[in-house]
């Protein structure tokens, strides 16, 4: 997608709206757009009456929920289905770094040379990855596996882009179909992962929550419930 400071919009949207109109494009998606830029694409895909993204690929993972924010509600109410990619944030969330451990060799290391996802809090990171561990273990799953179900109970979670380089990381990851994770599991998970309330949804979550539609109810139910 071209950026408007670019292109403009209209034009693009218009261009994408052609390739599908005459057949050589089936569906529309974006993907690593904010939430109002992603609103702003719609807005003016209806105004045209052009073809709407159907499809918002994100990155979304225990490591980093940030798009709960905006993105997952967003998708939600507009109703997009969620593609996650690095649903396992690079490795991290597959057991093997963990807090006060040397990193397997060949690997990355959590530091300032991590620049995809960020890590931005290591020691949440940790204790994340620690209650992710205990999970796996009780299970007889690995880490990877809890990680990606997590996921795959999640509002508005369509699909996961698995990125396993290795055949048995593949065949691993596809043991998730077979795993669903009981609601005292997915609850520690998501409470020991969960980021702050950001404004303007803290205050939401106080003044609003009477009012609240499919969207707000995917980010603000967990804090409430809290």
């Amino acid at each position: 997608m071209g950026r408007a400071e670019q292109t403009p919009l209209e034009e693009t949207l218009e261009a994408l709206d052609t390739l599908v109109r005459t057949g050589k494009v089936r569906y529309l998606g974006v993907s690593n757009y904010g939430g109002w830029q992603l609103m702003k694409a719609l807005a003016v895909s209806d105004a045209h009456n052009y073809q709407r993204f159907v499809s918002n690929q994100i990155y979304y993972s225990l490591e980093s929920r940030d798009s709960e924010y905006d993105l997952i509600p967003a998708s939600i109410d507009q109703g997009l289905g969620v593609m996650v990619w690095s649903p396992l944030a690079g490795g991290l969330l597959t057991g093997k770094y963990r807090r006060s451990e040397k990193a397997p060799e060949g690997t990355r290391r959590v530091d300032e040379r991590w620049q995809e996802p960020p890590v931005r809090d290591p020691d949440r990171l940790y204790d994340t990855v620690e209650v992710l561990v205990g999970v796996a273990e009780g299970r007889g799953v690995s880490p990877a596996q809890v990680a990606l179900a997590y996921l795959l109970r999640k509002p508005g979670v369509t699909s996961l882009v698995i990125g396993a380089r290795k055949d048995d990381q593949l065949a691993d990851n596809l043991g998730v179909a077979d795993l669903t994770l009981n609601d005292e599991e997915f609850a520690a998970l998501d409470k020991i992962s969960r980021p702050e309330l950001i404004y303007p949804y803290w205050h939401q979550a106080h003044f609003a929550v009477d009012r609240l539609g499919p969207g707000d109810h995917a980010l603000l139910d967990q804090y409430v419930a809290a």
